[in-house]
């Protein structure tokens, strides 16, 4: 019997957040951007993880390293742009500010409890304007999604990706 790890993906994007919450979704809307506009090599995968919380345990497992994309509530104006690494990460999930990112702590801590952890977590995200219900973004984070995007391909490209847009 194969390991689940033995056949992990080295490196996992993750797109993540509630979409009936508009901007809460828009990690989840670049997530699916990406899968839209871009083919990535097999090492590669790009997931909705919605807010899926442990249930992604078993995609994240054994991945080297992990790109989130997420709605970033800090201490910014709305609409900005944030990139965090290190341990910005870890405080920035410590503050547990929605139930897809508790499981997203959860699952880092128990990695990293069982002795393996995501050796490399970046988060590349923005400031919310509006949460209220709805599944569209508001009009100020729509027009980031491809910016992000592009963002997301370039951290790829420092992993050693070589991301390709589609025709």
């Amino acid at each position: 019997m194969t390991d689940a790890l033995d056949q992990a993906t080295e490196i996992t994007v993750l797109g993540i957040g509630n979409i009936v919450l508009r901007d809460e979704g828009f990690g989840v809307r670049v997530a699916e951007y990406l899968m839209e506009h871009y083919t990535f090599p097999d090492r590669v995968q790009v997931l909705d993880g919605g807010t899926l919380g442990m249930e992604l345990l078993r995609f994240v497992a054994g991945t080297k390293r992990l790109l989130l994309l997420d709605a970033v509530r800090g201490e910014k104006a709305p609409g900005e742009t944030y990139r965090l690494a290190g341990t910005e990460v870890k405080a920035h999930f410590q503050d547990k500010l929605s139930a897809h990112e508790i499981g997203i702590q959860d699952i880092l801590t128990l990695l990293t409890l069982t002795g393996k952890p995501v050796p490399e977590v970046v988060v590349l995200g923005a400031e919310p304007v509006d949460i209220s219900a709805g599944m569209a973004l508001s009009s100020a984070l729509s027009p980031l999604v491809p910016e992000m995007a592009r963002r997301a391909v370039e951290e790829l490209a420092h992993w050693g990706v070589a991301a390709k847009k589609k025709a």
